[in-house]
């Protein structure tokens, strides 16, 4: 199972800009997030980045990847029908090949030096299987992810066999189907924001479209719960972080992390401190 293709969905709502945006990466340079999200997938071995946009989006995609947009493919998405229909814009590009996916509006941070896609997409040429990255989730986060029910495979601590996927489910529903063994109480496995997916994705997705017709809305994890009924799909837990910029201070949160997570650490860290003391000794004058 060779993966060289990734798929970055960036057509949504609210979604489209926040790749434009600039950051300061963990090495100290200025970048935008779209580089900083091509650059994780580079790390894990790909070749080709298919990008989905909505129409004249392209060129300030172009201009943001800098030199890295020799590698990129650009498709449409012309109607806004939701997450699931994106990536099945994308299926010209990926043909009959497994490919990486990631959302555009999330920062990843990983702990070590390879990168979270690249230990992705490790574990899926080995498994020769779907898999995606989750994340152990508190309950009260449960309305802005995806989240998995499943067992822990044998001798891994890390890695799940999926039998049920749900999206936002209710802390309700995921106490009653979405239990993981092992996992701290009030805690579930969520997607972390990244997948490897086989192409049999691409015919369950269109179906499910096909099936809503106008009114769109089809999700990544009602075909992953449908996929993971036809055949492997595995879930890597995830111990790095990850940032949606689209929620209130995402931005903000992201760039605090890389900072923290690089070489300016020390500096960004005694401006924290600066700033909190002035602000102390502002109060302590009233």
């Amino acid at each position: 199972m060779n993966i060289t293709k990734a798929v970055i969905t960036a057509a949504g709502r609210g979604q489209r800009t926040l790749p434009l945006q600039t950051l300061i990466d963990s090495d100290g340079t200025e970048k935008s997030v779209l580089s900083i999200i091509i650059e994780e997938v580079l790390r894990a071995g790909i070749e080709e980045i298919c990008l989905v946009v909505q129409p004249g989006d392209e060129r300030p995609y172009a201009e943001e990847a800098g030199h890295h947009a020799g590698r990129l493919h650009f498709v449409h998405q012309e109607k806004p029908l939701g997450y699931g229909h994106a990536i099945h814009c994308a299926r010209d590009f990926v043909g009959n090949e497994p490919f990486l996916h990631l959302v555009g509006d999330h920062v990843y941070v990983s702990r070590e030096s390879e990168g979270s896609a690249c230990r992705l997409v490790k574990i899926a040429q080995a498994e020769a299987c779907s898999v995606s990255a989750v994340q152990a989730t508190r309950e009260n986060l449960l309305p802005y992810y995806g989240a998995v029910g499943s067992q822990r495979v044998r001798d891994r601590a890390d890695l799940y066999r999926v039998d049920t996927v749900i999206e936002k489910p209710t802390p309700t529903k995921a106490e009653q189907q979405l239990i993981v063994p092992g996992l701290r109480v009030g805690h579930y496995l969520c997607f972390f924001g990244m997948h490897v997916l086989t192409p049999a994705i691409f015919d369950i997705l269109a179906q499910k479209i096909a099936a809503a017709g106008d009114k769109g809305g089809v999700t990544l994890a009602e075909a992953l719960h449908e996929l993971a009924q036809r055949e492997q799909v595995l879930a890597l837990e995830m111990h790095d972080w990850r940032y949606d910029l689209g929620v209130r201070y995402g931005l903000m949160t992201a760039q605090m992390a890389l900072a923290l997570n690089g070489q300016d650490r020390d500096e960004v860290l005694a401006n924290l401190l600066a700033l909190l003391a002035a602000r102390e000794m502002g109060r302590n004058r009233k």
